[in-house]
């Protein structure tokens, strides 16, 4: 029985989850000709700007949207990860993940999900009936449950990811067709399992908005050269999310979010180079290339996005700063990045914020120390290969991920978005939607339902 199959009416209210990668608020809001559909779902219900988490990554932001907690419980805080009281580092996959997955509690109340490329669930779990991994699954065959989905999904030329590589290009146009054809055939996955499968909960993702944005988003802000293209794009995901509203039943609430906003790139920042020459790293010979061959001096080092981390004395193998001294030594820290400033004189960070204060769960243990989240134009990286590059320096993309300035749209009159708030709302609100129970207290953020 799929989705059309269902008398309405006779069951419980479900939930069509469409999300769409670091899509900005403000680009659909200032842009209601251009995206009529988006328009139609603001006026039917409501949307507005929502803020991300600390950090803005995706691989820490998806764990967090789909559990509605912090990374100190989802154990997740990056791209990259340092393993406890080791300087072994790590890319974080769906089993790092430690805390309850949305999807989770929709089959353990006994409803169905089918769960489309979200980033950071690989491999597929199979207590859901349907999962397709997302970004950092390393091929269709594998990040598909049941097995026979992945033949199907390569019978239509699927894609986990669009090629960001051919958007290093001077000529973005192989990039944008790229992105066109991935976006094309993600639409026509969710198209067959939206109508194919009797769902409860339909997830799923569109990362390639993240990834045009990386590339043509300066020409979307300044009317640049792929200015026209980087709409033509847009308008075919607003295309797609009217599709998929005209597809779903009278039951079905669509919620439609991004997990990060996005603003121009001017420089990546290699923070440890800057740790570096402020006398706070050095590094083991010429031929370093990991965390692991830092000196034993080092009193810290930086971790994408943004992340310091103190070199404390028996938390780090090498720590070398007394717990005594570590309050002093963050508060150091804190002071100089704060103090940072670009080539121009411009501060880097918009604001430094303490680990405690963001960061709380069984998992706070990897933490970072501090995190900046930066103003506008400083991309923050941290490299630890020797280069030539600097502190500052550009690189291919011209568009970079931001705290504030994400997107949520909820196609109920009967919600709300207001002022405030934030990625770890929308757990709660999806399964106060679906009229699924949970505890009070098991979420970071609060239902807007």
């Amino acid at each position: 029985m799929g989705l059309f199959d269902r008398i309405r009416g006779d069951d419980d209210p479900r939930v069509a989850f469409v999300g769409i990668d670091g899509v900005p608020f403000s680009l659909l809001a200032n842009h209601p000709e251009e995206f009529p559909n988006v328009t139609a779902v603001i006026e039917n219900g409501d949307g507005g700007a929502i803020d991300s988490i600390v950090p803005p990554e995706s691989s820490a932001c998806w764990p967090a949207l789909t559990t509605g907690v912090n990374p100190g419980e989802t154990g997740v805080y990056g791209f990259q990860d340092r393993e406890t009281g080791s300087y072994d580092t790590y890319v974080p996959m769906g089993r790092d993940v430690q805390a309850t997955r949305l999807w989770d509690r929709v089959s353990e109340a006994g409803r169905d999900a089918t769960v489309l490329n979200v980033p950071v669930t690989f491999p597929p779990q199979r207590n859901v009936q349907r999962m397709v991994s997302g970004f950092l699954s390393p091929s269709i065959e594998k990040a598909s449950y049941p097995d026979e989905v992945g033949e199907t999904l390569d019978g239509m030329n699927y894609r986990i990811d669009a090629n960001a590589k051919l958007g290093h290009a001077d000529d973005k146009s192989e990039f944008i067709e790229n992105a066109h054809e991935t976006l094309d055939r993600r639409f026509d996955a969710f198209e067959q399992y939206l109508r194919q499968d009797d769902w409860d909960l339909f997830f799923g993702v569109f990362m390639t908005t993240d990834r045009v944005n990386h590339f043509l988003f300066e020409d979307y802000v300044e009317d640049g050269e792929y200015a026209e293209e980087f709409f033509e794009f847009y308008r075919a995901v607003d295309d797609y999310l009217g599709q998929i509203r005209e597809m779903l039943p009278d039951d079905v609430t669509l919620v439609v979010a991004s997990d990060h906003g996005f603003m121009t790139e001017t420089y990546e920042v290699d923070c440890n180079r800057w740790l570096a020459n402020n006398g706070w790293l050095s590094f083991e010979g010429d031929d370093h290339e990991e965390l692991a061959d830092i000196a034993d001096d080092a009193r810290a080092y930086s971790l994408i996005p943004g992340r310091f981390y103190i070199n404390l004395e028996g938390r780090e193998p090498r720590g070398v700063v007394p717990r005594s001294e570590f309050e002093a030594t963050r508060a150091e820290l804190k002071n100089d990045l704060e103090s940072m400033t670009g080539p121009d004189g411009e501060p880097v960070a918009k604001r430094v914020v303490v680990g405690d204060d963001v960061f709380d769960g069984a998992h706070d243990d990897i933490a970072p120390d501090l995190t900046v989240i930066p103003n506008e134009g400083f991309d923050l990286k941290s490299k630890f290969k020797p280069h030539d590059d600097g502190v500052f320096y550009h690189g291919p993309r011209n568009g970079m991920h931001s705290f504030e300035n994400a997107t949520l749209l909820v196609d109920d009159p009967d919600v709300s978005v207001p002022e405030g708030t934030n990625l770890y709302d929308i757990a709660p609100t999806i399964l106060d939607l679906m009229e699924v129970d949970y505890e009070a207290t098991a979420f970071d953020g609060a239902s807007l339902a």
